[in-house]
């Protein structure tokens, strides 16, 4: 049996490429999928293994472990991509506490609970590979903060934190890095104005598409010797100063 593969939020875009990527690879994928959608089925079609599954929902979290563990005794890798994009409340709404509360909780609880709790739960099946890898997706702003976006950029950076303590706590067995990438690819309904402000930001001025963020997976799995690290795939974004 190839080696198991387990990659969250990969209904879509950039994990879903990852995933089609990796199958393409010759690995055994375990995909997991929040609602249905187009990509799903083209990862099915592909002889992807699909789980429907809430990241932030701790009865299905629960479940969906205990599944992992009756079918399968280790695995080569679990990729966390599930990701969700809330702005911040509007300051002068009302009931603005409850707003921004729930806010923060659920960029919390799909960035870094939901991670730090699967990687507890399964660290003694990666460790039972000869090698093994997690990969946390985190974001450019992780280290540079959101004005639009504090919650999510703080949930992003707990991630990122959650790197260097399971690099630590899973050494030597488990390697764990992070990527954290900032413009890969643009939404459908992007302006051209935005595409072209986006642009902008970075060195390289280009929308380098999802095979960046595979190439840089594929990297972290081939190595034998990276580990606690974050690889920033920006286009050079933090030197683009003024």
């Amino acid at each position: 049996m190839s080696d198991v593969i387990i990659i969250t939020g990969a209904g879509q875009r950039l994990g879903l490429h990852c995933a089609l990527t990796l199958k393409q690879a010759g690995f055994q994928v375990l995909a997991t999928y929040r609602s249905e959608k187009a990509g799903v089925q083209q990862m099915r079609d592909a002889g992807i293994n699909c789980y429907q599954l809430d990241v932030c929902d701790t009865e299905q979290l629960s479940e969906f472990i205990s599944h992992i563990k009756q079918h399968y005794q280790k695995l080569r890798a679990v990729i966390h991509n599930a990701s969700d994009w809330r702005a911040d409340a509007i300051t002068d709404v009302s009931n603005n506490v409850s707003n921004d509360a729930a806010i923060y909780d659920a960029m919390q609880a799909v960035h870094a609970k939901a991670p730090y709790i699967i990687n507890r739960a399964l660290a003694t099946l990666l460790a039972n590979s000869s090698v093994a890898d997690i990969i946390h997706i985190t974001d450019f702003v992780a280290s540079v903060g959101s004005s639009k976006h504090m919650a999510y950029a703080a949930s992003k950076s707990a991630l990122t934190n959650l790197t260097f303590s399971f690099a630590r706590a899973l050494a030597p067995k488990v390697k764990v890095n992070a990527i954290a990438p900032a413009l890969l690819m643009f939404n459908q309904d992007d302006s051209d104005a935005y595409k072209t402000k986006a642009l902008n930001k970075s060195l390289l001025q280009l929308e380098p598409g999802a095979n960046e963020m595979a190439n840089c997976v594929t990297y972290l799995l081939n190595s034998r010797y990276i580990t606690g690290k974050v690889l920033e795939l920006d286009g050079g974004r933090p030197l683009n100063l003024p």
